[in-house]
């Protein structure tokens, strides 16, 4: 196993205690395999949500508004949505 390498739970909980590689070659929490034996994952293994739990801010939207489309011109012209009114 790669040493620094931060092992977390399926909900995204740290996880720091022993471990140990199953035959299938699945690593689970625990120095031997017992009842409370859980299934350990990497960082970039978690579900979204257990990755925003894993580290805050994971996926923060940005702040920066959102640019307005351009309008398409037709013959040289920009289109808009006004119309123009002739006064009488």
């Amino acid at each position: 196993m790669a040493k620094d390498v931060k092992h977390y739970k399926r909900d995204g909980t740290e996880y720091t205690g022993g471990t140990h590689k199953m035959p299938d070659g699945s690593l689970h929490s625990g120095k031997t395999h017992g009842k409370t034996s859980v299934k350990l994952f990497h960082f970039e293994d978690l579900s979204k949500a257990a990755k925003e739990k894993a580290m805050p801010g994971y996926e923060m939207k940005s702040t920066k508004p959102k640019k307005k489309p351009a309008m398409p011109k037709r013959n040289g012209r920009m289109l808009t949505n006004k119309k123009n009114k002739k006064k009488k």
